[in-house]
């Protein structure tokens, strides 16, 4: 685990002590804010056509931020709550996924790995 991980998760985890929210903390809790955000993410979105989709990307950047952030720091909290190193997951799907989708035959692909 990096140091800035490491940084980051603390300072995420003594904001959540000192409001005592430790006790709604739980993984089932965390991950429905977790989907939550990412909902509240996928609806700025929702309903918006290619060109008006480049707009919000350029005229809502701080609010897409925003919701970025909450995904990630609920995303963070239940890996910590669960002892799961998150760059190592990330890792080891890479490797898997590699496996699945070899260069030679999903480059350039949407396919599924089991419709290659």
């Amino acid at each position: 685990m990096s140091q800035e991980y490491e940084i980051l998760i603390k300072k995420i985890m003594k904001f959540v002590e000192e409001r005592d929210w430790n006790q709604y903390h739980n993984p089932k809790d965390l991950i429905i804010s977790l989907n939550l955000e990412a909902a509240e993410l996928l609806e700025i979105f929702q309903w918006k056509d290619e060109k008006e989709v480049k707009q919000v990307l350029s005229d809502e950047r701080e609010h897409i931020e925003e919701e970025v952030a909450d995904v990630a720091i609920y995303l963070m909290e239940f890996c910590n709550y669960l002892g799961i190193d998150l760059y190592e997951a990330i890792d080891k799907k890479i490797v898997k996924n590699g496996i699945k989708y070899p260069v030679n035959k999903c480059k350039g692909s949407n396919k599924k790995y089991n419709e290659l």
